[in-house]
């Protein structure tokens, strides 16, 4: 089912023997995640603006973030969550993508590095997401950007802590232009087929993930729809979404199985379900025109969500 190119990713990857991150000490995976991250990335595009600063978390502290912007209009602005099954990832491991995402939209992006399992499990993550979105829909005109066109994304962990914060703003009342889930996680109950079909061999494996959710939250926590937005009672309402899904993921089912429940709930869902490609691969620029295709696909979702805005 995997494309030549894909196919051959997975061998190099194989032939390097390196250890899975579930054979590693969290320390270890950190550090391996972070070397290897952009590897099959383009080199970091050049952009207007590029610039760290903190701002307030959950808990009373504050975190890193990085804005990204192709020129120092006062654009709208996606807020990023990365990836890394809530346990691994950080800024440096995902400043390629969103400096493309940046680059490729015209918007700006503000990518945030929220506190990780296993030292802040459930919902730590989802707080600081919360906490970000709400700041940055109040303070974007100190940035120079436009609060009122506002979309919040993100891949894997991240795509589901965007699902769930999207949820979040609804309820709140906060209006977001869009969502935009990139291979994310919606059911952590495991009950979907792709998890046993590409549970193993197709570089995300059951192993990890049983690995990540393990640092991250207690078995009996993972049905709550913070954590699994498919079991959310209700859709209604939230922003239209942009998904982004692998047809070779352990992740595949859950995705489009939110996507459906989406648009029974009359939410607008712009779906592209890419063919042989596994988890991860809007990340591996360098070896895949998926990923660039993938990731023009978002920006042109979040350019026309914006200018309807």
């Amino acid at each position: 089912m995997l494309t030549p190119a894909m196919g051959s990713v997975l061998d190099k990857i194989r032939r390097a023997a390196r250890p899975p991150f579930y054979a590693m000490s969290v320390d270890e995976a950190r550090r391996a995640y972070t070397l290897a991250a952009e590897i099959l990335e383009p080199p970091r595009a050049a952009l207007a603006r590029v610039e760290a600063f903190r701002l307030p978390g959950a808990d009373g502290g504050e975190l890193p973030a990085r804005l990204y912007a192709p020129s120092r209009e006062r654009l709208p602005l996606l807020l990023y969550l990365h990836g890394g099954g809530f346990v691994i990832g950080n800024l440096e491991t995902h400043d390629s993508l969103c400096r493309q995402l940046a680059r490729r939209s015209g918007g700006a992006v503000l990518a945030l590095d929220y506190r990780l399992a296993p030292e802040h499990r459930f919902p730590a993550a989802l707080d600081d997401s919360w906490a970000a979105l709400r700041w940055i829909a109040s303070h974007a005109d100190t940035l120079g950007l436009d609060g009122s066109r506002l979309t919040v994304g993100g891949d894997s962990a991240g795509g589901t802590l965007a699902a769930s914060t999207a949820l979040m703003a609804r309820d709140a009342g906060l209006r977001l232009s869009m969502q935009l889930l990139i291979t994310p996680g919606t059911d952590a109950t495991g009950a979907h087929a792709s998890r046993r079909l590409f549970g193993n061999g197709f570089l995300l494996e059951t192993a990890g993930i049983d690995w990540f959710f393990d640092h991250a939250i207690d078995r009996h926590e993972r049905s709550d729809w913070r954590f699994s937005p498919l079991h959310a009672d209700d859709l209604g309402g939230v922003a239209p979404a942009c998904v982004i899904l692998a047809e070779c993921d352990p992740l595949v089912d859950e995705g489009l199985a939110y996507a459906d429940r989406l648009r029974a709930a009359g939410v607008p869902v712009q779906l592209d379900l890419v063919r042989g490609m596994t988890h991860d691969f809007i990340k591996m620029g360098r070896a895949l025109k998926e990923a660039g295709t993938a990731q023009q696909f978002a920006a042109e979702a979040m350019a026309t969500a914006w200018s309807n805005a």
